[in-house]
């Protein structure tokens, strides 16, 4: 799966959160999170659904196949 990385870095930004905040909050080293924001490293799918459930949206817009951030509303 490709994760586009400028929505979690924009979804954290938009949380007003540290990439060392949300590695915490999820159980993730900060090296790791950052890694993927830098796109280093590929996110796995089992950390995207984490990452998805974290900021409550859909692993597809994570991936850019919608622009529809609320999973509640595009439904």
């Amino acid at each position: 799966m490709d994760i586009k990385v400028n929505r979690i870095r924009d979804l954290r930004e938009d949380a007003d959160l540290t990439q060392e905040q949300v590695a915490q909050k999820l159980g993730y080293h900060t090296t790791t999170y950052k890694r993927w924001e830098e796109n280093v490293h590929s996110i796995k799918l089992r950390d995207a659904m984490n990452i998805a459930d974290f900021y409550n949206v859909s692993l597809d817009y994570l991936a850019g196949r919608t622009n529809c951030k609320n999973i509640n509303k595009c439904r």
